[in-house]
C-alpha cells in the first residue's frame, strides 16, 4: 500500500515540533463493502468482506449485520472482542470528531461514523478492524454502507520481527474529509464508484454523492494529516510492480530494448488483472443465480446480475416449451420456433423498452438477423456497433414495431442458453453507445456467463416439468365430490404440502351406495412424492370397487388390508371408512390407524372426538377390524381429516385434536366457510412439512314422509300393482309428471326381479330427495347386464329403457342377493350428478 510518511515521534526531553503538512497522497487499502438494509439485515457482501469477516456471500446476504461486523455505534449495541491494548485503544473506540454519531431508531446513526476494533479474524491471528460507516437515503432499500480494511496493511514489522503491530507502529485513525478539501478531488471522486456494489447508474449515482457530501474515507494521521482511501482489489503486489514498471519505463525512455521490455510486462499485467477481473465477475453471477428452483425468480436473477455491470440491456428469451414446462424441445429451432420474452433488464430510462419489447410475448425471429445465428448455431454473436444501416436492416424484419432506437448504435452479445447442448433460449445484451464495446474477452465471459445460466435454467425447467406432473398426477386422483349427496351436504379442503413437493398420498372420497347411503372416506398412505400418489390411487380404485357391492365397513378394511400386503411390504396406509344412512339416521364405522373424527351435534353444539378401536394400519397384516354404529340426528356434522391438519412438531398430536374439536364446533354461515374457519384456527402454514385432507359432512337425514316402500310376492301380477302404487305415490308427493317414466321404468326393473327371484319378496322403496330414486331388491346374487337385444328377441330391453329414461342407473349386490335402482330428475331440481354410479 502506498500511504504517506509517518511524523516523527517525540523523543525524551526533545522540544515538541509540529508537524508541518505534507501532500496528501491517496493509499490503497483492500476494502471490504457492505451494504445494510433498512432491516439492519445484509443486502450486499463484496469479496474482499468475505476475506475480511470470513463468512461467504451466500451466509452473510440475509443476516443480521450486527452478527457479522463489530461496527459499534453504527449497526447496534453488540458486544465485542475487546479494542486493541495501548495507545491505539482509545483512537479504536473513539468516533470521528467532525462526524459524531445521533442515534436513529433502528440503532444505527444519522452521521457518518468510523473508528477501529478488535475482532477475530476468519484465519488464527486477530484483525485489527477499520471501519467507515455511511447512512444513505433516497428510494431504495439501501440503508447503511459500511467499508472496512485491515490495519495490519498500515503496519510495518513490530520490534519483534513478528510482523505484528509493535511499539513503534503509527497512530493513525479513520476519519471523514471533504473531497473539496483534499488535492485532485476530482479524480477522488471518480474512483469512489469502484467501491460501491454493483447496482444501476441512478442508485450509484444517488450514493456517491451522498458520501461525497457526507465525507471521503481518510486515515488520520494527525490532526494535520489526511491521506484519502481508495480502493484496491485485492491485488496489491501487482499495483505496484505495475507502478515500478511505469517508472522504469520512464526512467529508460532511451533505451528501446528496456523500454519494449518495460512495456510488455506491463500488457501482461494489464491481461492479468482483466482477466482476473471477470473470473471475479463469474463467480459473483454464479453466487447470485441459482437460489431458487422457481423457474421465473431464477430468470429474474440471471437478468439482474449482468446490469449494469457487464452490459445495460439484457433481454432473456425461452423456448415456449421450456416456460410452458412441457419437457425437453424437440428438434433445433428455425424460423417457426416462437421465443417467450421472459425479463428485459436495463438501466434506461424507465418505460422506454416496456411498450416496444413487452414482456410475456411470443414471437419468431427472422432469419437474417444476429439472433436467429446464435439460436441456430449455439454460437455467441458479437456485432461491436451496430450502425445505422445494420440496425435500420435489423429492424426492418420485424413488423409492426421499430427497433431501431433501441438498437442503433450500441454494441452487441447475443448469447445462447443451452443445456445438453440444446438451445432453450438465448441472452441480447447490449451497452450503450458511450460505453466500451464488447470484445473478444466479453465473448468468452458472457458465454461462460450463459453456460452457468443454462445450466440453473435447465434445473429449473426440470424441476417445474416435475411439480407439473406431479399436480397433474394429484389432480387426477383426487375425487371431484359433489356438495350434495342422498341425505347430506359434504365440503372438503385438499392442501399438499410444500416442504418435500406438490404430491402427497392424503385422499378423501365420498361413494353412492343403494339404499340412499354414503360412504365417507378418508385416508393417508405414508410417505410423499409419486410412489406415495400412486400407492393412494390404487386404494383408493380399490375401496371404490369394493364399496360398490355395498361391503361392510370392516370387512372392506380387511380386504383393503389383503390387497395392500400383496402388493408389497411398502404398501402402508390408514384410512377411516364410514357408512350414514339418511333414513336409519345412523353412522357405521371403521377404523385402520387413522386418527378419530368429530361429530358436532346439533341440538348443543357440542363437538366430540368419537372413540372408535383404532385397528392397525393398512398393509401391517393379521389384526383384525370392528366397526361401531353411531346414532346421528339431521344437522349433525362429521369432521374427518388426516394428520397434516392437526400434527405440529414439538406437541403432542391430542392438543391438535382437541383444536380440531374446538374449531369445528364454531359455528359458520356454510359448509364452505366452516371447512376454511378450521384450516385458520388450527394455523395452517405455507410451509408444512404434510398433506392435508379435510371431509367435512351435514347429516341432513331424510324425514320418513320422504320414503315409501312396500313388499310384492314372486307373481308376474305383481307388476301391475307396483306401477300403481308408485303412480298414487308420486300423486300425493305433487310429481304427477314424473309418474309415467318412473311407471315405466318400475316396470320394467320388477319384472326382472320377479323372474329371478327365489323365495323371497321382491322389495319396492321409493326415496324423494333432490331426485327421485327407485331401488328393487330381490334373493338372486346375479347382477342384471344391459344387453343389445335383436329385432326377435324376446327379452334384453328392460335395462335400455331404464339407461335411457334415468339420470342414473346401477346394480349392487347385497348380503342377501341384489339391488337394481336408477334416479329420475324432478322438475324445478338442480341436476346434482356424483362422480359415481354404485
Amino acid at each position: 500500500m502506498e500511504r504517506g510518511p509517518s511524523h516523527g515521534d517525540d523523543t525524551a526531553g526533545a522540544a515538541p515540533t509540529v508537524p508541518v503538512p505534507r501532500e496528501a497522497v491517496p493509499g490503497r487499502l483492500p476494502l471490504a463493502v457492505v451494504v445494510v438494509d433498512a432491516a439492519g439485515r445484509i443486502s450486499h457482501w463484496s469479496s474482499g468482506a468475505r476475506r475480511l469477516f470470513g463468512p461467504s456471500r451466500q451466509e452473510a446476504v440475509g443476516a443480521a449485520a450486527v452478527d457479522l461486523m463489530p461496527v459499534t455505534g453504527a449497526l447496534g449495541d453488540r458486544e465485542w472482542d475487546e479494542p486493541p491494548d495501548g495507545a491505539d485503544a482509545a483512537a479504536a473506540d473513539d468516533d470521528v470528531p467532525d462526524a459524531g454519531p445521533v442515534a436513529l431508531p433502528g440503532g444505527g446513526a444519522a452521521y457518518p461514523t468510523a473508528g477501529r476494533a478488535r475482532m477475530a479474524g476468519a484465519g488464527s491471528a486477530p484483525v485489527d478492524l477499520l471501519w467507515w460507516a455511511y447512512p444513505l437515503i433516497g428510494p431504495g432499500t439501501e440503508r447503511t454502507l459500511v467499508l472496512a480494511a485491515d490495519a495490519a496493511q498500515l503496519h510495518g514489522p513490530g520490534d519483534d520481527g513478528s510482523g505484528r503491530p509493535g511499539a513503534g507502529s503509527e497512530r493513525f485513525t479513520p476519519a471523514f474529509a471533504r473531497h473539496t478539501d483534499l488535492p485532485d478531488a476530482a479524480e477522488l471522486a471518480r474512483r469512489l464508484p469502484e467501491i460501491l456494489p454493483s447496482m444501476n447508474p441512478l442508485d450509484s449515482a444517488r450514493i456517491v454523492s451522498q458520501v461525497l457530501e457526507l465525507g471521503y474515507p481518510v486515515l488520520e494521521i494527525s490532526r494535520h494529516e489526511r491521506f484519502p482511501v481508495t480502493p484496491d482489489w485485492g491485488v496489491p503486489r501487482r499495483v505496484e510492480r505495475r507502478t515500478r514498471l511505469l517508472r522504469a519505463a520512464s526512467a529508460v525512455a532511451d533505451d528501446p530494448r528496456a523500454a519494449a521490455a518495460a512495456a510488455a510486462e506491463l500488457a501482461s499485467d494489464l491481461e492479468y488483472a482483466a482477466v482476473r477481473e471477470r473470473l471475479e465477475f463469474l463467480n459473483e453471477v454464479s453466487g447470485r443465480i441459482g437460489t431458487s428452483l422457481d423457474l421465473a425468480r431464477t430468470i429474474q436473477e440471471v437478468s439482474a446480475a449482468v446490469v449494469p455491470r457487464f452490459t445495460d440491456v439484457a433481454g432473456t428469451y425461452l423456448r415456449e416449451q421450456v416456460v410452458a414446462g412441457e419437457g425437453f424441445p424437440d428438434g433445433p429451432p428455425d424460423a417457426t420456433t416462437l421465443w417467450h420474452r421472459v425479463a428485459v433488464e436495463h438501466n434506461d430510462e424507465p418505460g422506454r423498452w416496456d411498450d416496444v419489447v413487452p414482456v410475456g410475448e411470443s414471437m419468431p425471429f427472422p432469419v437474417q438477423t444476429p439472433f436467429f445465428q446464435c439460436m441456430t448455431t449455439g454460437q455467441p454473436v458479437l456485432v461491436p456497433r451496430i450502425s445505422d444501416d445494420m440496425g435500420n436492416a435489423i429492424a426492418a424484419q420485424f413488423e409492426k414495431r421499430d427497433i431501431s432506437p433501441l438498437i442503433n448504435r450500441r454494441s452487441l452479445l447475443v448469447v445462447p442458453l443451452k443445456a445438453r447442448n440444446v438451445v432453450l433460449g438465448f441472452m441480447i445484451l447490449l451497452r450503450h453507445p458511450e460505453r466500451t464495446e464488447f470484445n473478444d474477452m466479453d465473448r468468452v465471459t458472457g458465454a461462460e456467463l450463459a453456460a452457468r445460466a443454462g445450466l440453473v435454467l435447465d434445473n429449473a425447467r426440470m424441476y417445474t416439468f416435475q411439480e407439473n406432473v406431479a399436480e397433474t398426477l394429484q389432480d387426477s386422483m383426487l375425487p371431484h365430490i359433489a356438495p350434495r349427496m342422498a341425505g347430506c351436504d359434504t365440503a372438503t379442503r385438499y392442501l399438499p404440502g410444500t416442504r418435500l413437493g406438490r404430491v402427497g398420498g392424503d385422499w378423501f372420497d365420498t361413494i353412492k351406495l343403494p339404499g340412499s347411503r354414503t360412504a365417507l372416506v378418508v385416508g393417508d398412505v405414508m410417505g410423499h412424492g409419486l410412489n406415495s400418489a400412486a400407492m393412494m390411487g390404487q386404494l383408493r380404485t380399490a375401496v371404490q370397487t369394493m364399496a360398490a357391492i355395498d361391503m361392510h365397513p370392516a370387512q372392506l378394511l380387511r380386504s383393503l388390508d389383503d390387497l395392500a400386503q400383496r402388493l408389497g411390504d411398502s404398501y402402508l396406509a390408514t384410512c377411516l371408512y364410514a357408512v350414514y344412512d339418511p333414513i336409519g339416521q345412523r353412522l357405521t364405522i371403521a377404523n385402520a390407524g387413522h386418527i378419530p373424527p368429530v361429530l358436532v351435534r346439533a341440538v348443543d353444539g357440542r363437538s366430540e372426538l368419537l372413540e372408535l378401536p383404532t385397528g392397525a394400519p393398512i398393509g401391517v397384516g393379521g389384526v383384525p377390524f370392528e366397526a361401531v354404529t353411531v346414532p346421528v340426528a339431521a344437522g349433525d356434522r362429521l369432521v374427518l381429516c388426516t394428520d397434516g391438519l392437526v400434527e405440529v412438531r414439538g406437541e403432542d398430536i391430542g392438543v391438535g385434536l382437541a383444536a380440531l374439536a374446538e374449531s369445528a364446533a364454531h359455528p359458520a354461515a356454510s359448509m364452505d366457510d366452516a371447512c376454511d374457519a378450521i384450516i385458520r384456527a388450527l394455523n395452517v402454514q405455507d410451509d408444512r412439512k404434510d398433506d392435508v385432507a379435510l371431509l367435512m359432512a351435514r347429516l341432513n337425514g331424510i324425514a320418513p314422509d320422504a320414503v315409501a316402500e312396500w313388499r310384492l310376492a314372486i307373481d308376474p301380477r305383481e307388476v301391475g300393482r307396483a306401477r300403481a302404487l308408485v303412480g298414487r305415490r308420486l300423486a300425493d308427493w305433487g310429481l304427477d309428471s314424473s309418474a309415467e317414466p318412473a311407471a315405466l321404468m318400475v316396470s320394467e326393473v320388477v319384472t326382472n326381479a320377479v323372474r329371478h327371484a327365489h323365495t323371497r319378496q321382491v322389495v319396492l322403496r321409493l326415496v324423494r330427495t333432490d331426485a327421485l330414486l327407485c331401488e328393487v331388491s330381490d334373493d338372486d346374487h346375479a347382477l342384471p347386464q344391459l344387453l343389445n337385444a335383436g329385432a326377435d328377441d324376446e327379452f334384453g330391453r328392460g335395462l335400455r329403457v331404464v339407461s335411457r329414461l334415468a339420470r342414473e342407473w346401477g346394480t349392487s349386490r347385497t348380503d342377501t342377493g341384489k339391488t337394481v335402482w336408477f334416479e329420475l330428475s324432478l322438475p324445478n331440481t338442480r341436476r346434482t350428478r356424483g362422480p359415481h354410479a354404485g
